[in-house]
């Protein structure tokens, strides 16, 4: 008899045993179990006598239990497919989850990365050009963060997930229509146009904030990528933020979840997932929400809906999908960003609740997205790929950005009235394939890609309004009118042919990855007034990258690599001597080194890193060269997984020495550049209690050092430490499964700066914010 390890989820193991058993012409089967136990990634696993049970979280050791069917008729011809054949006398959709449990998921062609132990994170990840890759194979610092940590978070959108990594720092505004980050000590996503992947791909992802309910995984990838994922649209270097939309799972599904944000805010969200098709090769998934209320800020009431519509099909060979969202959010009085004037200290955070923003003035933000998605199998070695898509945002607002004036609070701001229209449109197309030569393995991309965006905007001031951070003042409305026309204000394209390989040997003990992107970048500026181009750029750029990953044993990884990323170069101004002279693209610089031990449920990374991006400044002789740099040198450490069962952790520490290297202000040679903070430390815990079935309890803490607001490091940002507390129940009511979770953020309702944006902008913290919901599955 064969021995044979089953890795199911329950319901699919219980659903299979059903129907091998009740078929109208089983197949003979014995199976002798010695073991069953309930994993933390919801899998029920049984062993027999010859195998090892995998570690359990909550489960038990069974006495030796034997099935044995009535032997097998004789047949003149076997049927081709195994599967199909062994469910034969079960319905279409019954013998369809049996063929897609055959294979584990992790095994079937595009599927995503197994979860790891606790569920929180993913094994792996998409690493661009490179794929989807486990992150002991990797030769970066990856983490991806699952569906069940963005559920049980109740993460809006995707910066409430990648703020629990100790890399990352969001400095955008609670109450605001942008998120925007720092990871590695570099901004992300601060301009007009969104430096989220999707699926891989920039151009496709809501422009300014990405909310979760169409979001699978969400992946981050540390440092510069320009290989693996091109530039990025605005030129960000410190690492890639790419989501991984929802799919029809082979379970259908169909969750409601309602929840309540503190003040008023009301909302709820449908997720539903169901495939079709003789062997369910046809899959839908389907996602709507609506939330309406008023924030915690003062005078803040925000409305939000969004749609998603996720088709995918899967066959032998050939795989495709299409994804299509369409989401706006409304808010009365957004927040904004502070400036601080010259000379003035940073004053005192004030009140979390407290918002300068006047009532009368909003903003409204309307985005779509496209992706179509498409590959196929040459051979068992060799797959196609395609990707087409884009998205546009139209936005509408009435606000300004206040400046403080003073260490009293006393700001001013002129409120703009605005229109924006931006549209993305991207394409790419490519080859993997995987080649044998001799003792060396080969796994080799090609990639070209294509990004175009245009961005287009209408603007008209009002006038000053004075009022203050600690005792906001009322100001009478105006009533500034809509722009006449939404002329184009710039476009740009991006152009790029890539080639890696990943060479391995020893049974990919030993791997080699090396690769070359030649970058093309075109970009004009218009006259918004006589539509004409006011400064044009055309530019190319190659970028390489070599990193290396040796295992001295299963369970640990050593790698490095060195990467470059690339930024924009900038024009000079009219008031340097070489006014109109395009800088050619900035090459930015990553050595890394790290290690990785896998425990087998608990993993850890420890990272060391520098990074140098050079920029534009006007020096010497009135002349505008790339002449500034800015170096970080870091250390990372990371942990995730589960301590033991029923007690899983998720957090790290890193540590930044970021430096002006090059300046022509000697002034602020070796100061510490903008918003980079020197100690960053998060770490969550959760704990499944034992004297309450069912229940969790769950804290999260984050600590900030402190940061400098401009570059002569003369306004200082103070350092700040916040504490979530929560906890989720889990039960059935009327036999269905439902899931109760409450948080409270920022316990302490503590007050505080949360982050710096690199152009010298104040976010303020969020204040004492409470998060229930509940979620059932029908």
């Amino acid at each position: 008899m064969s021995s044979k390890v089953f890795c199911r989820p329950v319901a699919v193991l219980a659903a299979r045993i059903k129907t091998l058993l009740t078929c109208a012409s089983p197949r003979a089967f014995t199976v002798s179990v010695v073991s069953i136990a309930l994993c933390s990634d919801g899998v029920l696993h049984a062993s027999s006598a010859q195998s090892a049970a995998p570690q359990a979280v909550g489960g038990s050791t069974l006495p030796a239990v034997t099935v044995t069917a009535d032997a097998p008729k004789p047949r003149a011809r076997p049927r081709a497919n195994p599967v199909r054949r062994a469910g034969r006398g079960a319905p279409a959709n019954e013998r369809a989850k049996l063929q897609a449990e055959a294979t584990p998921t992790a095994a079937r062609p595009g599927a995503l990365p197994r979860t790891y132990a606790g569920g929180q994170v993913a094994r792996g990840g998409q690493v661009g050009l490179l794929g989807n890759k486990d992150f002991m194979d990797t030769p970066f610092n990856i983490t991806s963060y699952t569906a069940k940590k963005i559920e049980d978070q109740q993460a809006v959108t995707v910066a409430d997930v990648v703020s629990n990594d100790p890399s990352v720092r969001f400095t955008g505004q609670t109450g605001g229509i942008l998120d925007s980050f720092f990871i590695r000590g570099f901004p992300i996503g601060e301009g007009n146009v969104g430096e989220i992947a999707f699926h891989g791909v920039y151009g496709v992802a809501p422009n300014y904030r990405v909310f979760t309910d169409y979001v699978e995984r969400i992946e981050i990838v540390k440092g510069p990528t320009a290989l693996l994922y091109g530039m990025a649209p605005n030129s960000s270097v410190g690492g890639t933020i790419n989501i991984v939309p929802k799919r029809a799972g082979d379970v259908d599904l169909t969750r409601v979840t309602t929840d309540y944000a503190s003040n008023t805010q009301l909302g709820t969200h449908l997720d539903v997932s169901r495939r079709f098709g003789e062997n369910r090769e046809f899959g839908i998934r389907v996602n709507g929400s609506y939330h309406n209320g008023d924030t915690p800020l003062d005078n803040q009431s925000r409305e939000a809906h969004v749609g998603s519509a996720a088709f995918d099909y899967r066959g032998e060979k050939f795989r495709a999908s299409l994804d299509f969202i369409d989401q706006e959010e409304k808010f009365d009085a957004p927040t904004r960003p502070f400036l601080v004037a010259t000379g003035v200290a940073v004053p005192t955070a004030p009140v979390g609740r407290r918002n300068v923003t006047q009532s009368w003035e909003f903003a409204k933000v309307h985005d779509n997205s496209l992706l179509a998605r498409a590959e196929y199998d040459v051979t068992d070695a060799v797959t196609v790929f395609a990707n087409v898509g884009g998205g546009r945002t139209q936005v509408d607002r009435l606000f300004g950005t206040p400046t403080i004036l003073n260490a009293a609070g006393n700001t001013t701001s002129t409120p703009g009235r605005a229109k924006f229209d931006i549209e993305r449109n991207v394409a790419d197309a490519g080859v993997r394939a995987r080649i044998e030569t001799g003792a060396i393995s080969h796994a080799v991309s090609l990639q070209g890609s294509y990004y175009m965006d245009e961005v287009a905007r209408g603007l008209v001031n009002g006038t000053p309004v004075l009022s203050n951070i600690y005792a906001p003042i009322a100001r009478p409305q105006q009533f500034v009118a809509a722009p006449a026309t939404v002329p184009r204000l710039s476009d740009t394209e991006l152009t790029g042919i890539a080639l890696a390989d990943t060479m391995s040997v020893l049974q990919e003990r030993l791997q080699l990855t090396v690769g070359v992107r030649q970058q093309g970048v075109r970009s004009n500026n218009y006259n918004t007034t006589t539509g004409a181009v006011s400064s044009a750029y055309d530019q190319t750029a190659f970028t390489p990258m070599v990193g290396v990953v040796v295992k001295p044993w299963s369970n640990v990884s050593l790698y490095a690599n060195y990467i470059e990323g690339l930024s924009k170069g900038d024009t000079a101004p009219t008031t340097a001597a070489n006014q109109g002279e395009v800088l050619a693209p900035y090459l930015s610089k990553q050595k890394e080194a790290g290690i990785k031990v896998d425990f087998g449920t608990l993993a850890t990374t420890i990272s060391l890193f520098e990074i140098t991006k050079p920029s534009g400044q006007t020096g010497a002789g009135n002349v505008f060269r790339a002449d500034q740099e800015q170096r970080n040198r870091g250390v990372e450490f990371t942990v995730f997984g589960e301590v033991q069962p029923g007690i899983r952790v998720l957090g790290g520490v890193t540590l930044i020495d970021a430096e002006l290297t090059k300046t022509s202000t000697l002034a602020n040679l070796g100061k510490t550049p903008i918003g980079v903070p020197e100690v960053q430390a998060n770490l969550s815990a959760e704990w499944d209690t034992p004297f309450a079935p069912g229940l969790t309890l769950v804290a999260n803490t984050i600590y900030t050092g402190h940061q400098y607001l401009n570059g002569a490091n003369t306004q200082v940002v103070p350092a700040w430490t916040r504490l979530d507390l929560g906890a989720r129940y889990t039960t059935r009511i009327n036999n269905r499964p439902v899931t109760v979770r409450a948080l409270v953020q920022n316990v302490f309702d503590t007050n505080y700066w949360a982050g710096v944006a690199s152009f010298s902008a104040l976010a303020q913290g969020s204040p004492r914010t409470l998060l229930l919901s509940m979620s059932t599955d029908f």
